[in-house]
């Protein structure tokens, strides 16, 4: 992927979601570590309140209106809520207002899960809220691998899938 071609290969995709892996697991690890300095309460309510407000909202029109696409609102606050620029402002108020504690790593653990476990970023506006194959994105993809299949390679040139 570049600024100019947005989109990633299974490959690529595969080792960008093994990035957030490495994240999510430092803050559990870190979470772990201080387990006996955690607040629960906070740490259930800084870790639902994301999906609470970004994702359910958009889950149940998705499954109720049963149209797509969803009105741009839905995709908003998904994306605002998963955010790590709207999180970071969330746990710098929160350290401010409250003071830091271990509680916090659990955003990082929800964003990076995210990312890592289910491969979920943010949502474009033309595509589906729930994952589902767009038909012209697999047309894409298909002739994409044959072109890169079909390719003559020079010499010595280093063949790594995806």
């Amino acid at each position: 992927m570049d600024h100019i071609n947005r989109f990633e290969t299974k490959t690529t995709f595969g080792l960008l979601r093994a990035e957030y892996f490495v994240g999510m697991t430092v803050s559990g690890a870190l979470l772990i570590w201080n387990i006996s300095e955690v607040r629960w309460l906070p740490a259930i309510l800084l870790f639902s309140y994301i999906d609470l407000v970004g994702y359910i909202p958009g889950v149940i029109a998705h499954f109720t209106k049963k149209r797509e696409p969803l009105p741009k609102y839905y995709y908003v606050l998904y994306n605002t809520m998963h955010s790590f620029l709207t999180q970071s402002v969330v746990v710098a108020l929160w350290a401010y207002f409250i003071g830091w504690e271990w509680a916090l790593l659990v955003i990082p653990l929800h964003l990076c899960g995210d990312r890592a476990l289910f491969g979920n970023f943010m949502k474009q506006f033309s595509i589906p809220f729930e994952p589902k194959v767009i038909p012209e994105f697999q047309d894409f993809e298909q002739k994409l691998n044959q072109a890169s299949a079909h390719a003559t390679k020079a010499p010595g040139y280093a063949d790594i899938a995806g």
